[in-house]
């Protein structure tokens, strides 16, 4: 189960080893390619430098939390990267966050230095109330000494992350240095990554799918090419000038890129891998990417906070089954359990357990909520040893007989109506299907009928129907999934993370009649 590879002393080693490693390797490439400049790999190592000098200064210790709210992508990459190499755990703090959910993490995760940007601060509505020690990096130099790391052990603590809260508080999911190591190894090699790769990073850092971009990036020596707008025509007219060769995007994401005719109509010809991850891409979508960049290959992963990445389906497996999310990623197992703990036979739905390298410490602070989702491997066959814990997900999946998973919905999102658990994500793929609309979410509302009352919240196309939608669905949906209500929209609303904040979207629709 466990590959060689982890054995190598590089991938038992603190984290920030992976800067340090792709300065001596890499020195003065581009790793950053900005939309003003170029920034190395040398470049990054001496600002990581700089910046992890001034935290020893500051008394950051190892073990302490060290939290970074920074928008200038160098400046993040070299804070975070310093704070784990004098020891400390980082935290990636969205940039768009506000101050009453920055002070949450800060609070939440007891961090005693907070490293900002001046720009950040100044955009803030009010002060940051907080007990940790915040920092410019904007007055901190690069240093001309070289970018040392001080040792961790491979279980010790390298990461929080907070859950983007999309249906309720987010949650901090604290990593060993071992398993960031084996997530950006994995995926690096079964994506096939090399240095000549131009890997766009649309997502912010402190989400793990956009974080895995610059990790791999590192890894391999690829070209990171950076692009922060909110605008697909503008994201497009970045990919062709910048060469892009790897684009990662969330569902919404493609659903815009896909209105842009210049991405619609017009083959990018550098570009060579597509992964989509953060959410379910309908199989219409799936069949629409293949369409309109066949000659990029696409990647259909899956993954969750607590392991990062779970399972992924190899590109050429796509356009035979454009609904499967996969197998589980490589040293790893991926089990599908039924509501009485057993294992589901093919075809039954059950909630994904994964068990592997990348399985998290816990939820930081919450030992109960650990307990409840870190467990012991219960799966084990005789003689088997690994993997010795495993994640209960809260998805809802089946397997097909050729070991391929397909997702059915969040546990706690399926829809009871008229006596019948009913998929959201199966009703918005039919819609989705209906080529009316560029974006659908399905939610419910409570009805005393019904049990709960089936609503579409939908943004029309141009040119679209909702006359025709119904009929659409009408058809292609049994009576009891048709929804009871549909709700046209101007956007559906987004979190942090770029996928849907269901949480806000049903505060805005739920009651408007």
């Amino acid at each position: 189960m466990v590959d060689q590879t982890s054995r190598d002393p590089l991938f038992r080693s603190n984290f920030a080893e992976l800067l340090r490693r792709a300065g001596a390797l890499y020195g003065g490439r581009t790793a950053m390619a900005l939309r003003d400049r170029n920034v190395t790999f040398a470049d990054l190592c001496a600002r990581a430098a700089g910046i992890a000098a001034t935290l020893t200064e500051a008394g950051v210790r190892p073990g302490d939390c060290c939290a970074v709210l920074v928008r200038e992508p160098e400046f993040a990459v070299a804070a975070f990267f310093a704070a784990l190499a004098v020891g400390a755990v980082g935290i990636n703090v969205n940039e768009l966050y506000r101050p009453r959910q920055v002070e949450f993490v800060l609070g939440h995760s007891g961090a005693t230095a907070l490293l900002v940007s001046d720009d950040v601060l100044e955009s803030q509505p009010r002060r940051i109330d907080s007990g940790a020690r915040i920092i410019s990096v904007d007055d901190i130099a690069p240093s001309t000494s070289p970018f040392e790391v001080v040792p961790r052990e491979p279980s010790d603590p390298a990461q929080v992350t907070y859950t983007s809260g999309s249906t309720g508080q987010p949650k901090g999911v604290l990593m060993g240095h071992e398993n960031l190591w084996a997530g950006v190894r994995i995926v690096a090699d079964y994506l096939g990554l090399t240095q000549h790769d131009r890997i766009a990073s649309l997502l912010p850092f402190s989400f793990v799918y956009g974080f895995n971009q610059l990790t791999t990036a590192l890894y391999t020596g690829a070209a990171l090419v950076v692009d922060r707008s909110t605008l697909a025509l503008e994201i497009v007219a970045n990919l062709k000038r910048e060469q892009v060769t790897v684009l990662a995007a969330v569902p919404p994401l493609w659903q815009r890129l896909l209105e842009v005719p210049s991405f619609r109509d017009e083959q990018l010809p550098h570009l060579r891998i597509m992964t989509n991850a953060g959410g379910r891409l309908a199989p219409a979508t799936v069949v629409e990417l293949r369409r309109v960049q066949p000659q990029a290959k696409l990647f259909l992963m899956y993954g969750l906070t607590e392991v990062f990445r779970s399972t992924y389906l190899p590109p050429e497996e796509v356009d035979a089954h454009p609904d499967s999310m996969g197998r589980a990623i490589p040293e790893s197992a991926v089990y599908v359990v039924g509501d009485d703990g057993q294992l589901a036979r093919p075809g039954e739905v059950g909630q994904l357990v994964h068990g592997g390298p990348t399985v998290g410490i816990g939820y930081l602070g919450d030992a109960e909520a650990t307990a409840r989702v870190f467990r012991p491997n219960a799966f084990l066959q005789p003689g088997e040893t690994e993997p010795a814990r495993v994640v209960y997900s809260g998805d809802l999946v089946r397997r097909d007989e050729e070991g391929r998973l397909y997702y059915v919905a969040r546990s706690d999102r399926m829809i009871k109506t008229l006596g019948f658990r009913v998929s959201p994500d199966e009703i918005a793929d039919v819609i989705q299907a209906s080529g009316q609309v560029s974006e659908v979410a399905v939610i419910s509302e409570p009805d005393t009928q019904r049990g709960d009352r089936i609503v579409a919240c939908v943004v029309l196309r141009t040119g679209g129907s909702l006359d025709a939608l119904k009929k659409f669905c009408a058809v292609e949906l049994p009576r009891y999934m048709q929804p009871a209500r549909y709700a046209p929209v101007s956007a559906i609303p987004r979190n942090p993370s770029g996928k849907h904040d269901l949480f806000a979207l049903k505060q805005e629709v739920v009651g408007q009649k």
